[in-house]
Formats: C-alpha cells, sequence, structure tokens
C-alpha cells in the first residue's frame, strides 16, 4: 500500500488536474479514496470506473454512474449494483436471471422492482440460495407465493421480509394452510451420494460444515424452522396474537424475539419481565411499547445490565430513572428521556442532590445558560466532566475546572467546540499529561502549530495532528516520510501541503 498517494488522494486541496494524474497510476487503496471524492468529476468517474469494476461498484452506488456509462458484459457487478439502486435496465435485469454465475442471480435477486417476468424465472431457480434471496426481498405476492415452497430455506427467507402478508407470516408460525416442507440445507447433504463402495461420510442426522452451528435435521427440518419462526417473531408485520404464543417456549431465542415488539399485550410483558435470561429482560426493560408498571418492575432487577437498559428507555419515567442513575452504570452519556426533559424537568434535575443524577443533565448540550454555568461550577468531577463540551462555557470556567480537577476532566475540556487557542495549548502542557487530552486537541479545529507540535509527541496523537491544516508545513512536509505509515498518509492527506510537493509526490 503507497500510504503517500492515498493520502493525497483523500486531500481536500489535491487540485483537479492532480487528480486526474492520480487516477492514471491509482492502485485499489487509491482508487478507493479517489471515488469517495466530493469533488470527483463525471470524466473523472467514468476514467476512474474503466480501471477498476471494484471502484465501478463503488461509484454506482454513489449515483456517479448512469446505465449508459456500464457494459454489463464487461462489468457485471457494477450493472448489478445500478439495478440495485433502480438505474439499471430491463434487459440487464431479463441477461442476470440467466447468468451461469449464481453468485450474480442472487445479487439479483435482492434489487428491488424487478419485471415479473425476472422474477418468476428466479422464483424457479436450480439454486435454492437464489430463492432464498428473492424470497428476502420480493413483493407481497411473490412472497406468499414462496411461502408454500417445498424447501424450509425458502420459508426462513420469507418470513424476515417485511412485505410478507401477515397472514402469511402467522401460516409461518402454525403451520396452518401449508403444506409441509420437504427439504432443508441439512437434509440436502444427506442426499448428497457418497462415493462408490463407502459409507456416507455423515450419519443423519449430522451438523454441515457451511451452515451455522448447531443445524440439524431428523425430517422435521429442526434447526431451519427454528429459525424461521425467530426471524417471523422479530417481523414488525407478524400479526401480534400469533407471536404472543410463543412468550413461553422453552427456546430462549424466540422469547427474546419477543422482547422487542411493542404490540404485545402486558400479560406477555410480565411473563418477559420474569424469564430467567437477563438478556431478554434487558431488550424488555428498552421497549418504549412496556407499560410504566413493569418498568418499575425492572427498575429492582437483580441484574444491572438489565437496570442499565431500562436507563436507555425513552418512556422510562423521570423519577425511577433517577433512582436508576445510582444503581446502573449508565456514565455520561446523553439518555433518549433526558434529552426530551421539558424545561420545568430539567430545572428540576439541575437541583437534584445526587451528583449522578445532575451527571445525566450535563450531557445535553442545549442547557439554557444558567443552568450550565451552574453545573459548571459543581464541585463533583463526574458532573464537570459531563458538561465540559457544553458550548459556550467560557473560558474562565474551563480553567477553573481543570485547576480544580486536573487530570481528571483534561480531555474532555479539549472536546469543547470553543476551546480557545491559548486554553488548548494550556492542556498540552498540563503535568502530569494526558494522552487521550493530545488525541483530543490534535483533532480540534483551533489548535494551533505549538499544540499540535506537542500532540506530534504522543504516539496516537501523531497522525491525528499530522493532518491538522494549523501544523506548519515544515513539518508536514518532513512528516511525509515518517516510519509510520498512518502518519505519512495523514500528512499527505493534509490540505496545507504545497501543491508544488503534491506534484512532486506523485512524479
Amino acid at each position: 500500500m503507497n500510504h503517500i498517494l492515498c493520502g493525497l488522494a483523500a486531500n481536500p486541496a489535491l487540485p483537479a488536474e492532480l487528480v486526474d494524474r492520480l487516477i492514471t497510476v491509482a492502485d485499489d487503496e487509491i482508487a478507493t479514496e479517489l471515488a469517495a471524492r466530493p469533488d470527483l468529476g463525471r470524466a473523472q468517474a467514468l476514467a476512474l470506473a474503466a480501471r477498476d469494476e471494484g471502484t465501478a461498484v463503488h461509484l454506482a452506488y454513489e449515483g456517479r454512474l448512469t446505465s449508459a456509462d456500464i457494459d454489463p458484459v464487461a462489468q457485471p457487478q457494477a450493472a448489478l449494483a445500478l439495478l440495485d439502486t433502480g438505474a439499471g435496465l430491463p434487459e440487464w435485469a431479463r441477461r442476470f436471471a440467466t447468468d451461469p454465475v449464481t453468485e450474480r442471480r442472487a445479487k439479483l435477486a435482492a434489487c428491488p422492482d424487478l419485471p415479473p417476468d425476472v422474477t418468476d424465472t428466479l422464483a424457479a431457480d436450480s439454486e435454492i440460495a437464489v430463492v432464498a434471496e428473492l424470497a428476502l426481498w420480493t413483493t407481497p405476492d411473490m412472497a406468499a407465493r414462496l411461502a408454500r415452497h417445498p424447501h424450509a430455506e425458502v420459508r426462513r427467507a420469507v418470513a424476515a421480509n417485511e412485505a410478507t402478508p401477515p397472514a402469511v407470516l402467522e401460516m409461518l408460525l402454525t403451520g396452518d394452510g401449508l403444506p409441509p416442507a420437504r427439504h432443508c440445507l441439512v437434509c440436502d447433504r444427506e442426499r448428497t451420494p457418497a462415493a462408490p463402495g463407502r459409507p456416507h461420510p455423515h450419519p443423519h442426522p449430522h451438523p454441515a460444515d457451511d451452515l451455522p452451528p448447531g443445524a440439524f435435521c431428523t425430517g422435521s427440518h429442526e434447526s431451519t424452522v427454528h429459525d424461521m419462526w425467530r426471524r417471523a417473531l422479530s417481523n414488525p408485520a407478524t400479526p401480534a396474537r400469533a407471536a404472543a404464543g410463543f412468550a413461553g417456549h422453552s427456546s430462549a431465542l424466540l422469547r427474546w424475539s419477543l422482547a422487542g415488539r411493542s404490540d404485545l399485550p402486558p400479560e406477555v410483558w410480565g411473563r418477559l419481565a420474569d424469564d430467567p435470561l437477563p438478556g431478554i429482560r434487558g431488550d424488555l426493560a428498552e421497549n418504549p411499547a412496556v407499560d410504566a408498571t413493569h418498568l418499575r418492575a425492572l427498575a429492582t432487577d437483580v441484574s444491572p445490565d438489565v437496570r442499565r437498559s431500562l436507563a436507555h428507555n425513552p418512556r422510562v419515567p423521570l423519577d425511577l430513572l433517577a433512582s436508576l442513575a445510582g444503581t446502573a452504570t449508565i456514565g455520561a452519556t446523553l439518555l433518549p428521556r433526558i434529552a426530551a426533559a421539558t424545561p420545568a424537568e430539567v430545572e428540576s434535575l439541575a437541583k437534584s442532590p445526587d451528583p449522578a443524577v445532575r451527571m445525566l443533565l450535563a450531557a445535553r448540550r442545549d442547557l439554557p445558560p444558567g443552568t450550565r454555568d451552574a453545573l459548571a461550577a459543581d464541585t463533583d468531577a463526574k458532573v464537570l466532566k459531563s458538561i465540559a463540551p457544553h458550548p459556550g462555557l467560557s473560558e474562565a470556567r474551563l480553567r477553573d475546572m481543570i485547576d480544580r480537577h486536573g487530570v481528571r476532566v483534561l480531555a474532555r475540556v479539549a472536546t469543547n467546540p470553543d476551546a480557545s487557542r491559548s486554553l488548548l495549548e494550556h492542556v498540552t502542557r498540563h503535568d502530569p499529561p494526558v494522552p487521550k487530552a493530545f488525541r483530543e486537541v490534535a483533532r480540534h479545529r483551533n489548535a494551533t502549530a505549538p499544540a499540535l507540535l506537542a500532540c506530534l509527541t504522543d504516539r496516537q496523537a501523531r497522525p491525528i495532528a499530522a493532518a491538522h491544516p494549523s501544523l506548519p508545513v515544515p513539518v508536514v512536509v518532513e512528516l511525509l516520510g515518517d516510519a509510520e505509515g498512518r502518519v505519512a498518509e495523514a500528512a499527505a492527506a493534509n490540505p496545507s501541503l504545497p501543491p508544488a510537493m503534491m506534484l512532486k509526490l506523485i512524479r
């Protein structure tokens, strides 16, 4: 990998004529960087697409290519990418529907808005992988048709398709109205003939090496049917009445699939709240559809993970969230319920005697100036760490945080978007130094040359600082020869690099 040229390819200040030059020498990595340039011209996009089909696929998905730019014979993957975005031609779809390469037919099967004759062809494909891919993405009518397919793998895909009609999904759960499946991938392996004179190497039943762990079949396609049920239970189009019957199922995976649904009756929430598996109770605790009665019951759960999930529920009662602040390890993250707090609730939270509650409020970035400044004067370091990145804080308040709590708040102060140049330099001179603070300063828009030079002394901050436009040009040029490739690449991507040096590097 040529780190220098990859960095140049990503350099936002690279002149258009040098982009043209770079295209002529681009390998896969360089082409990938060039394809991501927002200023890439149409002629440049066509030149890149002609060099490498992988890049053409990327450009097709980015909307940089049209059907007139692609030959489906020469660049089939790019043509399929255009079909996948709805920009391909119907005749391409008909061509790929009978393509001898299975992977291409499967890719086509996942494309939207296919002509009816194409979906009919794919539905009759000899490869189950192609039919299953079609079932996963197809229209309601075709999904209903494929639900009756004799292969359980196809039915499993139908169960995951959110366009499948609700009545069909219910039939997949109950089996009513559908003929039994006759095949699955496991028993397909069983029918593979053994070598002449030798017994089959896998006595029935057996797991297959290319199937998920635990895949098995004793004649009823058990593992595939189980996964079909799991997918149907996770499908929001599945009727609640059909899904609710699985609340007491012996399979934890099936019960787990119910915990995130929003349409189940309260009695199902109650059963899941008593489930022995913490993961199920945790997903239930985070479900915004669960009523307050069950949320309060989950607040006393023995698992800290469940209580932490409950804190992230956007509908958790505020008093309950306040009680969770001290018992669940939440951290300085903005919780949905805190983000939705009313002005009166914000005022109440700011006056809470519990610093853990004040810390949660301090994670907001739209606090009234008075509330913001009061939290910035808090005596608790974790509250200060949470409020330090808030816009609008004065330099005096930020310096005061550092003076009072030093290394505990230093890195968070450096993330403040309004941190001044002098404050950032002050952060880099702190004794003892804080490595994470160097990284934050290195990416700060207000970082000065002295601050960035200090950041270069930290191994992790070094490549970040090398890309900063305020780094002195001689230093940027020197870093082009750095022994660490990612540092040299970052320096080559620095927009302060002189065009003459860019040209020299390409030459």
